[in-house]
Protein backbone atom coordinates (compact mmCIF):
# COMPACT_ATOMS: atom_id res chain seq x y z
CA UNK A 1 0.00 0.00 0.00
CA UNK A 2 1.31 3.45 -0.96
CA UNK A 3 0.17 7.16 -1.07
CA UNK A 4 -1.62 9.52 1.57
CA UNK A 5 -4.89 8.46 3.58
CA UNK A 6 -7.71 9.54 1.92
CA UNK A 7 -10.55 11.87 3.07
CA UNK A 8 -13.57 11.81 1.11
CA UNK A 9 -15.25 15.00 0.25
CA UNK A 10 -17.41 16.29 -1.69
CA UNK A 11 -18.94 19.52 -0.68
CA UNK A 12 -22.62 18.59 -2.45
CA UNK A 13 -22.78 15.84 0.77
CA UNK A 14 -24.13 18.94 2.70
CA UNK A 15 -27.26 19.10 0.91
CA UNK A 16 -27.77 15.72 3.06
CA UNK A 17 -30.81 18.02 5.07
CA UNK A 18 -34.12 17.15 6.76
CA UNK A 19 -34.88 20.62 7.26
CA UNK A 20 -34.75 23.28 9.68
CA UNK A 21 -35.30 21.91 13.41
CA UNK A 22 -34.24 17.88 13.04
CA UNK A 23 -31.06 17.05 14.66
CA UNK A 24 -29.19 15.90 11.35
CA UNK A 25 -27.99 19.26 11.12
CA UNK A 26 -25.51 19.52 7.49
CA UNK A 27 -23.22 22.31 9.40
CA UNK A 28 -21.58 19.68 11.39
CA UNK A 29 -19.69 18.57 7.85
CA UNK A 30 -19.11 21.56 6.60
CA UNK A 31 -17.65 23.03 9.94
CA UNK A 32 -15.79 20.02 10.58
CA UNK A 33 -14.05 20.16 6.95
CA UNK A 34 -13.73 24.23 7.49
CA UNK A 35 -11.25 22.85 10.60
CA UNK A 36 -9.84 20.01 9.02
CA UNK A 37 -8.46 22.47 6.70
CA UNK A 38 -7.77 24.93 9.35
CA UNK A 39 -5.55 22.92 11.66
CA UNK A 40 -3.24 22.13 8.48
CA UNK A 41 -4.67 18.33 8.73
CA UNK A 42 -4.91 18.41 4.63
CA UNK A 43 -1.41 18.95 3.78
CA UNK A 44 -1.16 15.12 5.17
CA UNK A 45 -4.04 14.04 3.21
CA UNK A 46 -5.33 13.20 -0.30
CA UNK A 47 -8.87 15.03 -0.14
CA UNK A 48 -10.80 13.12 -2.86
CA UNK A 49 -14.37 13.15 -4.45
CA UNK A 50 -16.10 10.11 -5.73
CA UNK A 51 -19.05 9.74 -7.43
CA UNK A 52 -22.66 9.00 -6.22
CA UNK A 53 -23.79 5.02 -5.71
CA UNK A 54 -25.31 3.73 -8.88
CA UNK A 55 -28.67 1.86 -8.52
CA UNK A 56 -26.15 -1.84 -8.78
CA UNK A 57 -24.41 -0.65 -5.92
CA UNK A 58 -26.73 0.12 -3.74
CA UNK A 59 -28.65 -2.78 -4.36
CA UNK A 60 -26.01 -4.72 -2.77
CA UNK A 61 -27.89 -3.58 0.78
CA UNK A 62 -30.75 -2.39 -0.33
CA UNK A 63 -34.16 -3.62 -1.91
CA UNK A 64 -34.61 -2.27 -5.30
CA UNK A 65 -38.00 -1.69 -4.68
CA UNK A 66 -37.22 0.61 -1.79
CA UNK A 67 -34.46 2.43 -4.07
CA UNK A 68 -37.50 3.37 -6.53
CA UNK A 69 -39.30 4.58 -3.20
CA UNK A 70 -36.50 6.89 -2.17
CA UNK A 71 -36.47 8.37 -5.67
CA UNK A 72 -39.59 9.30 -5.63
CA UNK A 73 -39.97 10.61 -2.42
CA UNK A 74 -36.97 12.56 -3.99
CA UNK A 75 -39.02 13.97 -6.71
CA UNK A 76 -42.05 14.36 -4.65
CA UNK A 77 -40.88 14.92 -0.84
CA UNK A 78 -44.71 15.74 0.18
CA UNK A 79 -45.84 12.16 -0.99
CA UNK A 80 -43.37 10.21 0.55
CA UNK A 81 -44.13 6.23 1.46
CA UNK A 82 -43.88 5.85 4.57
CA UNK A 83 -44.33 2.13 4.45
CA UNK A 84 -40.56 2.53 3.62
CA UNK A 85 -39.65 4.85 6.99
CA UNK A 86 -39.71 7.58 4.30
CA UNK A 87 -41.16 10.97 5.32
CA UNK A 88 -41.64 9.60 8.99
CA UNK A 89 -40.69 11.90 12.19
CA UNK A 90 -37.19 10.74 11.70
CA UNK A 91 -36.80 10.60 8.38
CA UNK A 92 -38.50 13.73 6.60
CA UNK A 93 -38.26 13.51 3.34
CA UNK A 94 -36.61 16.40 1.27
CA UNK A 95 -35.76 17.73 -2.26
CA UNK A 96 -32.53 15.50 -3.80
CA UNK A 97 -32.89 13.05 -0.89
CA UNK A 98 -31.65 9.78 -3.10
CA UNK A 99 -28.98 11.97 -5.08
CA UNK A 100 -27.36 13.22 -2.15
CA UNK A 101 -27.50 9.75 -0.35
CA UNK A 102 -26.17 8.08 -3.22
CA UNK A 103 -23.42 10.58 -2.83
CA UNK A 104 -22.74 10.07 0.68
CA UNK A 105 -22.58 6.81 -0.03
CA UNK A 106 -20.43 6.54 -3.15
CA UNK A 107 -17.72 8.52 -0.91
CA UNK A 108 -17.57 5.30 1.68
CA UNK A 109 -17.71 3.25 -1.32
CA UNK A 110 -15.09 4.71 -3.53
CA UNK A 111 -12.98 4.67 0.13
CA UNK A 112 -13.09 1.02 0.30
CA UNK A 113 -12.40 0.53 -3.19
CA UNK A 114 -9.06 2.16 -2.74
CA UNK A 115 -8.21 -0.04 0.38
CA UNK A 116 -8.76 -2.98 -1.73
CA UNK A 117 -6.72 -1.77 -4.19
CA UNK A 118 -4.08 -0.16 -2.37
CA UNK A 119 -4.03 2.92 -3.22
CA UNK A 120 -3.85 3.76 0.34
CA UNK A 121 -4.01 2.51 3.68
CA UNK A 122 -6.57 5.00 5.79
CA UNK A 123 -9.07 6.58 4.43
CA UNK A 124 -12.17 8.54 6.46
CA UNK A 125 -15.36 9.31 5.42
CA UNK A 126 -16.92 11.62 8.45
CA UNK A 127 -20.24 12.21 6.10
CA UNK A 128 -20.76 8.57 6.61
CA UNK A 129 -21.56 6.30 8.92
CA UNK A 130 -25.14 6.26 8.67
CA UNK A 131 -25.75 2.72 9.81
CA UNK A 132 -29.72 2.46 10.85
CA UNK A 133 -30.37 2.53 7.24
CA UNK A 134 -32.40 -0.96 6.62
CA UNK A 135 -32.74 -3.18 3.46
CA UNK A 136 -36.22 -1.48 2.45
CA UNK A 137 -36.21 1.26 5.20
CA UNK A 138 -35.26 4.50 6.07
CA UNK A 139 -34.61 4.83 9.85
CA UNK A 140 -32.79 6.75 12.33
CA UNK A 141 -31.77 10.06 10.06
CA UNK A 142 -30.14 6.82 7.84
CA UNK A 143 -31.65 6.66 4.16
CA UNK A 144 -28.76 4.84 2.14
CA UNK A 145 -26.30 2.38 4.61
CA UNK A 146 -23.05 3.63 3.43
CA UNK A 147 -21.27 1.89 6.09
CA UNK A 148 -22.46 -1.81 4.82
CA UNK A 149 -22.48 -0.75 1.37
CA UNK A 150 -18.65 -0.26 1.83
CA UNK A 151 -18.57 -3.83 3.52
CA UNK A 152 -20.62 -5.22 0.81
CA UNK A 153 -18.31 -3.63 -1.77
CA UNK A 154 -15.57 -5.50 -0.42
CA UNK A 155 -16.88 -9.01 0.00
CA UNK A 156 -18.09 -8.18 -3.91
CA UNK A 157 -14.19 -7.65 -4.53
CA UNK A 158 -13.05 -10.63 -3.27
CA UNK A 159 -12.49 -9.75 0.54
CA UNK A 160 -13.14 -12.95 2.77
CA UNK A 161 -13.05 -11.29 6.51
CA UNK A 162 -14.23 -7.87 7.10
CA UNK A 163 -14.98 -6.91 10.80
CA UNK A 164 -17.36 -3.78 11.75
CA UNK A 165 -16.21 -1.68 14.59
CA UNK A 166 -19.73 0.66 15.64
CA UNK A 167 -18.63 3.12 18.67
CA UNK A 168 -21.75 5.29 18.11
CA UNK A 169 -24.06 5.64 21.32
CA UNK A 170 -26.87 4.07 19.05
CA UNK A 171 -26.68 0.23 18.40
CA UNK A 172 -25.21 -0.44 14.57
CA UNK A 173 -28.41 -2.31 13.56
CA UNK A 174 -28.48 -1.71 10.32
CA UNK A 175 -25.12 -2.76 9.32
CA UNK A 176 -25.92 -5.80 11.84
CA UNK A 177 -29.19 -7.08 10.16
CA UNK A 178 -27.03 -6.72 6.17
CA UNK A 179 -24.93 -9.39 7.90
CA UNK A 180 -26.92 -11.32 10.22
CA UNK A 181 -26.32 -14.49 8.26
CA UNK A 182 -23.06 -13.52 6.49
CA UNK A 183 -19.76 -15.51 8.25
CA UNK A 184 -17.53 -13.10 6.38
CA UNK A 185 -18.16 -10.21 8.35
CA UNK A 186 -18.11 -9.59 12.22
CA UNK A 187 -20.01 -6.69 13.56
CA UNK A 188 -19.07 -5.36 16.99
CA UNK A 189 -21.25 -2.59 18.27
CA UNK A 190 -20.20 -0.65 21.89
CA UNK A 191 -23.60 1.27 22.44
CA UNK A 192 -25.96 2.41 24.85
CA UNK A 193 -28.43 0.05 26.72
CA UNK A 194 -31.40 -0.94 24.20
CA UNK A 195 -33.62 -0.21 27.25
CA UNK A 196 -32.99 3.88 27.07
CA UNK A 197 -32.41 4.22 23.74
CA UNK A 198 -33.66 3.53 20.42
CA UNK A 199 -33.46 1.59 17.77
CA UNK A 200 -33.94 -0.68 21.20
CA UNK A 201 -31.95 -3.22 20.37
CA UNK A 202 -28.35 -4.45 20.43
CA UNK A 203 -29.22 -7.21 23.06
CA UNK A 204 -25.81 -9.16 24.39
CA UNK A 205 -27.60 -12.42 23.22
CA UNK A 206 -28.17 -11.44 19.55
CA UNK A 207 -25.11 -13.08 17.99
CA UNK A 208 -25.86 -13.68 15.01
CA UNK A 209 -27.99 -16.13 12.82
CA UNK A 210 -27.23 -19.80 12.92
CA UNK A 211 -25.06 -20.22 10.00
CA UNK A 212 -23.36 -17.28 11.17
CA UNK A 213 -23.62 -17.79 14.64
CA UNK A 214 -20.34 -15.58 16.60
CA UNK A 215 -20.68 -12.80 13.95
CA UNK A 216 -22.40 -10.72 15.78
CA UNK A 217 -21.38 -9.23 19.18
CA UNK A 218 -23.12 -6.38 20.98
CA UNK A 219 -21.74 -4.38 23.78
CA UNK A 220 -24.79 -2.59 25.72
CA UNK A 221 -23.48 -0.08 28.22
CA UNK A 222 -25.75 1.83 31.18
CA UNK A 223 -26.96 5.46 30.59
CA UNK A 224 -24.52 7.52 32.39
CA UNK A 225 -21.20 5.80 31.47
CA UNK A 226 -18.14 7.60 31.02
CA UNK A 227 -14.83 7.40 29.98
CA UNK A 228 -12.95 4.98 32.03
CA UNK A 229 -16.11 2.60 31.50
CA UNK A 230 -16.59 3.14 28.06
CA UNK A 231 -12.60 2.71 27.23
CA UNK A 232 -12.78 -0.45 29.66
CA UNK A 233 -15.70 -2.27 28.05
CA UNK A 234 -14.32 -1.79 24.29
CA UNK A 235 -10.92 -3.19 25.44
CA UNK A 236 -12.58 -5.85 26.77
CA UNK A 237 -13.90 -7.14 23.85
CA UNK A 238 -12.77 -5.64 20.64
CA UNK A 239 -9.28 -6.85 20.88
CA UNK A 240 -9.70 -10.14 21.50
CA UNK A 241 -12.63 -10.37 18.89
CA UNK A 242 -10.81 -9.20 15.75
CA UNK A 243 -7.62 -11.14 16.71
CA UNK A 244 -9.64 -14.38 16.77
CA UNK A 245 -11.27 -13.27 13.52
CA UNK A 246 -8.36 -12.36 11.92
CA UNK A 247 -9.55 -9.60 9.19
CA UNK A 248 -8.68 -8.72 5.99
CA UNK A 249 -10.35 -5.14 6.24
CA UNK A 250 -11.33 -2.97 9.54
CA UNK A 251 -14.34 -1.02 9.04
CA UNK A 252 -15.25 1.82 12.25
CA UNK A 253 -17.99 3.35 12.75
CA UNK A 254 -17.40 6.49 15.01
CA UNK A 255 -20.75 8.69 15.98
CA UNK A 256 -19.87 11.45 18.45
CA UNK A 257 -23.51 11.43 20.11
CA UNK A 258 -21.84 9.47 23.27
CA UNK A 259 -20.62 13.03 24.33
CA UNK A 260 -22.22 14.18 27.90
CA UNK A 261 -22.97 17.57 25.57
CA UNK A 262 -25.16 15.41 22.78
CA UNK A 263 -28.87 15.96 23.46
CA UNK A 264 -30.35 12.70 21.81
CA UNK A 265 -28.26 10.26 24.42
CA UNK A 266 -27.38 9.60 27.98
CA UNK A 267 -23.82 8.34 28.05
CA UNK A 268 -20.95 10.73 29.36
CA UNK A 269 -17.93 10.14 27.56
CA UNK A 270 -15.85 13.34 26.69
CA UNK A 271 -13.72 14.00 23.31
CA UNK A 272 -10.79 13.01 24.95
CA UNK A 273 -12.22 9.39 25.86
CA UNK A 274 -13.07 9.66 21.76
CA UNK A 275 -9.89 10.28 20.10
CA UNK A 276 -8.35 7.74 22.54
CA UNK A 277 -11.43 5.51 21.23
CA UNK A 278 -9.47 6.40 17.46
CA UNK A 279 -6.65 6.16 17.93
CA UNK A 280 -7.34 2.41 19.70
CA UNK A 281 -9.22 1.62 16.31
CA UNK A 282 -6.12 2.58 14.49
CA UNK A 283 -3.56 1.26 16.55
CA UNK A 284 -5.96 -2.25 15.88
CA UNK A 285 -6.25 -2.01 12.05
CA UNK A 286 -2.97 -2.65 11.61
CA UNK A 287 -2.29 -4.72 14.44
CA UNK A 288 -5.13 -6.65 13.47
CA UNK A 289 -6.34 -6.05 9.49
CA UNK A 290 -2.66 -5.00 8.06
CA UNK A 291 -3.04 -1.37 8.29
CA UNK A 292 -6.05 -1.44 5.84
CA UNK A 293 -8.59 0.75 7.64
CA UNK A 294 -11.63 2.71 6.76
CA UNK A 295 -13.24 5.27 9.36
CA UNK A 296 -16.85 6.83 9.02
CA UNK A 297 -18.65 9.41 11.10
CA UNK A 298 -21.92 8.69 12.45
CA UNK A 299 -24.27 10.49 14.47
CA UNK A 300 -23.40 13.67 16.61
CA UNK A 301 -25.91 16.31 17.30
CA UNK A 302 -23.59 19.09 18.96
CA UNK A 303 -22.89 20.49 16.02
CA UNK A 304 -20.71 23.05 17.28
CA UNK A 305 -18.90 22.20 20.36
CA UNK A 306 -18.74 18.40 19.52
CA UNK A 307 -18.57 17.04 16.32
CA UNK A 308 -16.39 18.96 14.32
CA UNK A 309 -13.46 18.40 16.92
CA UNK A 310 -13.83 14.87 17.57
CA UNK A 311 -13.96 14.19 13.68
CA UNK A 312 -10.74 16.23 12.87
CA UNK A 313 -8.93 14.62 15.52
CA UNK A 314 -10.36 11.09 13.37
CA UNK A 315 -8.80 12.39 9.95
CA UNK A 316 -6.08 13.70 11.49
CA UNK A 317 -4.91 10.21 13.49
CA UNK A 318 -5.90 8.41 10.03
CA UNK A 319 -3.95 11.17 8.51
CA UNK A 320 -0.54 9.96 11.10
CA UNK A 321 -0.64 13.87 11.89
CA UNK A 322 -2.53 13.40 15.05
CA UNK A 323 -3.67 16.89 16.72
CA UNK A 324 -2.71 17.11 20.16
CA UNK A 325 -5.68 17.72 22.78
CA UNK A 326 -4.19 21.17 24.04
CA UNK A 327 -3.61 22.33 20.83
CA UNK A 328 -5.80 25.71 19.85
CA UNK A 329 -8.51 25.84 17.81
CA UNK A 330 -7.84 28.40 15.15
CA UNK A 331 -9.68 31.44 15.35
CA UNK A 332 -10.71 31.99 11.52
CA UNK A 333 -12.59 28.89 12.33
CA UNK A 334 -14.23 29.81 15.88
CA UNK A 335 -15.40 32.77 13.56
CA UNK A 336 -16.87 30.76 11.32
CA UNK A 337 -18.68 28.84 14.01
CA UNK A 338 -20.22 31.92 15.24
CA UNK A 339 -21.34 33.19 11.55
CA UNK A 340 -22.96 29.73 10.68
CA UNK A 341 -24.58 28.40 14.46
CA UNK A 342 -24.01 31.80 16.32
CA UNK A 343 -22.58 29.55 18.63
CA UNK A 344 -19.19 30.30 20.85
CA UNK A 345 -16.81 27.76 19.96
CA UNK A 346 -14.39 25.80 22.01
CA UNK A 347 -11.20 27.34 22.40
CA UNK A 348 -9.32 24.17 22.36
CA UNK A 349 -9.14 20.71 20.72
CA UNK A 350 -10.11 18.93 24.36
CA UNK A 351 -12.39 19.09 27.33
CA UNK A 352 -9.80 18.95 29.84
CA UNK A 353 -9.84 15.24 30.30
CA UNK A 354 -6.55 14.29 28.48
CA UNK A 355 -5.01 11.79 29.07
CA UNK A 356 -7.86 9.83 29.77
CA UNK A 357 -7.19 6.86 32.53
CA UNK A 358 -9.20 3.39 32.00
CA UNK A 359 -8.36 0.24 34.20
CA UNK A 360 -7.90 -3.29 31.62
CA UNK A 361 -10.02 -5.95 31.69
CA UNK A 362 -7.25 -7.96 33.06
CA UNK A 363 -6.65 -6.07 36.14
CA UNK A 364 -10.08 -7.79 37.64
CA UNK A 365 -13.53 -8.04 37.27
CA UNK A 366 -16.12 -6.39 39.89
CA UNK A 367 -19.46 -8.36 39.77
CA UNK A 368 -21.34 -5.29 41.52
CA UNK A 369 -19.98 -2.91 38.81
CA UNK A 370 -22.93 -2.18 36.31
CA UNK A 371 -20.09 -2.17 33.19
CA UNK A 372 -18.46 -5.36 34.08
CA UNK A 373 -21.60 -7.27 34.21
CA UNK A 374 -22.58 -5.58 30.78
CA UNK A 375 -19.00 -7.11 29.80
CA UNK A 376 -19.26 -9.99 31.42
CA UNK A 377 -22.73 -10.80 29.39
CA UNK A 378 -21.16 -9.99 26.09
CA UNK A 379 -18.29 -12.35 26.58
CA UNK A 380 -20.21 -14.79 27.51
CA UNK A 381 -22.75 -14.48 24.85
CA UNK A 382 -20.32 -14.33 22.09
CA UNK A 383 -16.62 -15.51 23.34
CA UNK A 384 -17.13 -19.22 23.34
CA UNK A 385 -18.88 -18.94 19.69
CA UNK A 386 -15.85 -17.74 18.39
CA UNK A 387 -13.96 -20.49 20.61
CA UNK A 388 -12.50 -17.75 22.94
CA UNK A 389 -12.91 -18.00 26.71
CA UNK A 390 -15.43 -15.60 28.20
Amino acid sequence: MSGLAHLMWDDGVTAYDFGDGHPMDPVRLDLTRKLVAGLGVDAALKVVAAPPAGESTLRLVHREDYIAAVKAASADPEHADQRYGLGTVDDWAFAGMHEVSALIAGQSVAAAEALWRGDTAHAVNFTGGLHHAMPAAASGFCVYNDAALAVARLLELGAERVAYVDTDVHHGDGVEAAFWSDPRVLTISVHEHPRTLFPNSGWPQETGAEDAEGTAANLPLPAGTGDAGWLRAFHAIVPELLAGFDPQFLVTQHGTDTHFEDPLAHLAVSLDAQRAMQSACHDLAHTYAGGRWLALGGGGYAVADVVPRSWTHLTAIAAHRPVEPLAAVPEAWRQQVYAATRQQAPYRMTDGRWPVRWQPWEEGYDPADRIDQAIIATRKSVFPLRGLLP
